[in-house]
Parts: structure tokens; C-alpha cells; sequence
């Protein structure tokens, strides 16, 4: 998955893009009610770890 679905993925979801994050978009999820990281890198893929880690930090099952 690009970064560019995912973003529209967690748009779809009621996430809401609230920020600069260190060089990276800041996200809020209002399901975990926690802000989350989420890189500027628009056409490239996303790695694992990273889908893993936003899926934890949004609640929103994003993988199979």
C-alpha cells in the first residue's frame, strides 16, 4: 500500500490530519483518541512495521 491510500483509507475512517509531526503529517484517530505519525512520502510503499504500528495507533484494521 502507497501512502496515499493509506491517507485516504484513514480520511475514510474519521481520522483527521491535525499537524507537523517531526517532519512527518500528524493524524488523530477519534476511535483510539490518540495522535499518530504518518509520512509525506506519497507514492512510495509503506513498510510492515509501520502499517502495524499505525493500525495499532488508529484501531482501523488496514491489512487483510
Amino acid at each position: 500500500m502507497k501512502y496515499i491510500e493509506l491517507k485516504k483509507l484513514l480520511k475514510a475512517n474519521n481520522c483527521k490530519r491535525v499537524g507537523e509531526y517531526k517532519g512527518h503529517e500528524k493524524w488523530y484517530s477519534p476511535i483510539t483518541k490518540q495522535d499518530f505519525p504518518v509520512g509525506r512520502h506519497d507514492g512510495q510503499e509503506v513498510a510492515n512495521g509501520t502499517l502495524k504500528a499505525i493500525e495499532k495507533q488508529s484501531g482501523i484494521k488496514i491489512r487483510g
